[in-house]
């Protein structure tokens, strides 16, 4: 069994570690160029997903921080809090940072004898090297260009603010906080008992004073420095069509969703877990792996991801209507219902587990 991978990014080398675990030879394509990574982006990973990441991937326990609540409040009643999620588990999902994640793949990756980094090629060349599959996770390949255009897709008019500062230590520093703002929602993830990163989605505003923002609204940490910042667009997009032949397209080129949630990284693992699955299927019924697998990879993913996705959208929205139409009913209402437990426990689970609840 021999695969390729197109993208040398954190799902490239996800992905990667995941097949040659399985015993799969891989070969990654991308551009000569050394990746540059950004040290202050961080992502959550979800507890049931972080199960299948050690057991399956790679432990990574020693580069988490655990978040063990998480507290919802909205400026619309005055930053009052209106949601507060906790479960019976000893954390409710883990920060890391992009950077030590993708080293630590990377490192692994260099030492292991069943992959190899190549310089990317043309397509055809490819195609002549008989690939029994061929994910693609680079966004700007022509491969995507030429197969996996059609998505549908909506752009917010927004812009993600993301950087870290560094804090008085704070030992049990493991509550996040979501403040919803009349200009969009703003996310504090603890990192460590002295360092927080912020994550803020605001309309339209691409240069924003993001250290006056962060002392505007942080009512907890003794902030010793903050860190320059860097921004992207916000766009909701997801793919009409998973695969193409023997050719799988993966990563942001299937889903890229509002950051709101932090559940970006989250779809991709749950997508590795049914890639996984299948693969391992395939293995114990003596099969070889053919374009049948992206096929079943499409039925079995791509309803589950278009709800999920819709589904954080829908949150967005929903905050959104109080600054469109200047009200904080829509507050007052969570704030009334998130009091019940079913539904407190649900959207615990859902972000834990999206909408598959199989345990790997």
């Amino acid at each position: 069994m021999k695969v390729s991978i197109i993208g040398n990014n954190l799902t490239s080398l996800t992905l990667t570690k995941t097949l040659v675990n399985l015993g799969i030879k891989v070969d990654i394509f991308s551009d000569k160029k050394k990746k540059k990574n950004n040290k202050i982006q961080t992502l959550g990973i979800s507890r049931s997903n972080l199960v299948f990441f050690n057991n399956n991937i790679l432990n990574i326990d020693k580069l988490l921080w655990n978040i063990k609540n998480i507290e919802i409040y909205s400026e619309s009643l005055k930053n009052e809090k209106i949601l507060d999620f906790k479960n019976k588990y000893e954390h409710l999902f883990s920060i890391i940072k992009n950077y030590d994640l993708y080293t630590l793949l990377l490192r692994c990756l260099n030492r292991n004898k069943l992959v190899s980094f190549k310089k990317k090629i043309t397509y055809q060349k490819l195609l002549r090297k008989n690939y029994d599959l061929i994910f693609n996770c680079d966004y700007s390949d022509y491969i995507t260009k030429k197969f996996f255009y059609n998505r549908i897709e909506k752009d917010y008019n927004s812009f993600a603010h993301v950087t870290t500062f560094e804090h008085k230590k704070i030992s049990q520093n493991q509550i996040a906080l979501q403040i919803f703002t009349n200009e969009g929602p703003l996310a504090f993830l603890p990192i460590s008992p002295i360092e927080t990163s912020v994550v803020y989605s605001v309309k339209r505003k691409k240069s924003i004073d993001l250290s006056n923002l962060i002392k505007k609204y942080n009512f907890k940490y003794e902030i010793l420095k903050i860190n320059k910042g860097l921004n992207f667009e916000l766009k909701q997009s997801n793919l009409r069509s998973y695969h193409f032949k023997n050719i799988i397209a993966f990563g942001d080129i299937l889903h890229r969703i509002h950051p709101l949630a932090g559940q970006g990284f989250n779809m991709t693992i749950r997508d590795i877990k049914e890639i996984y699955r299948l693969i391992n299927f395939k293995k114990a019924h003596g099969l070889g792996l053919d374009k049948s697998i992206g096929n079943d990879f499409e039925k079995n993913s791509k309803d589950k991801n278009f709800i999920f996705s819709n589904g954080i959208d829908f949150i967005y929205e929903f905050f959104n209507l109080e600054s469109k139409f200047n009200t904080n009913n829509l507050s007052k209402f969570v704030k009334f219902f998130g009091k019940n437990k079913t539904v407190n426990k649900f959207f615990t689970k859902f972000a834990d587990s999206g909408i598959t609840l199989r345990d790997y």
